[in-house]
C-alpha cells in the first residue's frame, strides 16, 4: 500500500511539472528522508509550482512566504505583543508554524532574515525572547532561489546551505513537455487544489520505514570514501558530517521508492549530486558540479 501511495504521488506531480520525473523523484526522496529542499533555477521554471504541488499532495498545512529585501526575522518567526488585558506579552506565531513552509526566493532576503531559519531547520524549534517554541511535526522547508548572479540577491552562507539536505535545478523542459504545457495539458497548481495522495500520519510512517532500510558495512565505507574524497579535493571545504548523514538517509529513501529495503551503490550515486553539489561550490556552482562528477568517477564501491 505504501508503494502504491508513492507511485500515485509521483504520477500526480508529473502532471504539475511536465517532463521532469527525475527532479520530482529527488524531491520526494528528500521529504521521505526528513530533509529540507532547495530548488534553484531561473524564474519561471516551475520551482514554486513543484513546491506547492508537494504541499497539497501530502495534505500538510503549508504557508508560502515571499522573501524580500525588507523582510525581518519577526515576519517569519512571529512576535511578542503586549496584551493590556493580561498585562503580559503574548506570542503571535509567524508563518514558520506550518508543517511545510515554502520560502520563495529565499536569497532575496538579507542574511539576518535568512538566519532566522537556521534553528528551525536544524532543531525543529525556534527561540523568541528567550522562550523556545516547538514546530509542527512533520516539518519541512522547501526554499526556492534565483541564481546568485541576478540583481537583488544575497548568496546563502555555507551554514545555511548545509542545512538543506538536497538541492535541485529543474532546467528547461524538452520540446514535447513545453508543447504540452502550451496546449494546456497537465495541472496548474495555482488554479486548483490537488487531491491528497498521502496524509501526514502515513508520511511519518513512511519516513520511519525509510530509516529501517539496511546499509551494509561495505556500503557505509563507500559513502565515507566519497565524503573523505571531497575533503581532499576541495581544499578544506569538503562535505560535513551532516552531509554524510544526509547522503545515507537520501540513499535509503531512494532505495525505498524503488521497493527495496537495502541500499546498493547505484542509490548513493543517484542522490549524490543533489546532496553534495551545493555544499562543494566554494567558488561557484560549476565547481560543485565538477567536484561531484569527479568524486563519483574516482571512487569505486568495494562490495
Amino acid at each position: 500500500m505504501s508503494h502504491q501511495a508513492i507511485t500515485a504521488l509521483l504520477a500526480q506531480l508529473e502532471q504539475v511539472l511536465l517532463g521532469k520525473p527525475q527532479q520530482i523523484k529527488l524531491a520526494i526522496t528528500c521529504i521521505l528522508a526528513k530533509g529540507h529542499l532547495l530548488i534553484e533555477d531561473l524564474p519561471g521554471m516551475g520551482k514554486t509550482s513543484l513546491s506547492q504541488g508537494l504541499a497539497q499532495s501530502l495534505g500538510l498545512s503549508h504557508q508560502r512566504v515571499q522573501f524580500t529585501s525588507d523582510m525581518l526575522p519577526a515576519d517569519i518567526l512571529g512576535v511578542s505583543i503586549f496584551d493590556k488585558e493580561q498585562s503580559q506579552f503574548v506570542f503571535h506565531p509567524g508563518p514558520i508554524f506550518k508543517q511545510m513552509v515554502l520560502a520563495d526566493e529565499i536569497n532575496r532576503a538579507s542574511p539576518k532574515t535568512q538566519s532566522a531559519l537556521l534553528e528551525a531547520m536544524a532543531e525543529q524549534q525556534i527561540t523568541v525572547d528567550g522562550i523556545t517554541h516547538p514546530l509542527p511535526s512533520p516539518f519541512f522547508v522547501i526554499a526556492t532561489q534565483n541564481p546568485s548572479e541576478q540583481s537583488g540577491t544575497f548568496p546563502l552562507p555555507e551554514s545555511q546551505l548545509d542545512r538543506f539536505m538536497m538541492r535541485l535545478s529543474i532546467g528547461y523542459p524538452d520540446s514535447a513537455a513545453e508543447l504540452a504545457m502550451l496546449k494546456g495539458e497537465g495541472t496548474t497548481v495555482q488554479g486548483s487544489h490537488l487531491p491528497q495522495c498521502i496524509d501526514p500520519m502515513t508520511l511519518k510512517n513512511l519516513q520511519q520505514q525509510v530509516l529501517d532500510v539496511k546499509a551494509s558495512d561495505a556500503l557505509l565505507n563507500y559513502i565515507l570514501a566519497l565524503i573523505n574524497g571531497s575533503r581532499q579535493l576541495n581544499e578544506g571545504y569538503g562535505l560535513s558530517p551532516r552531509a554524510s548523514k544526509s547522503l545515507l538517509n537520501a540513499a535509503k529513501a531512494w532505495a525505498f521508492i524503488a521497493g527495496r529495503h537495502y541500499i546498493v551503490p547505484e542509490d548513493v550515486q543517484a542522490v549524490f549530486p543533489a546532496v553534495a553539489e551545493h555544499r562543494l561550490r566554494h567558488v561557484s556552482q560549476q565547481q560543485g558540479e565538477a567536484l561531484s562528477h569527479k568524486l563519483l568517477n574516482s571512487t569505486n564501491p568495494i562490495l
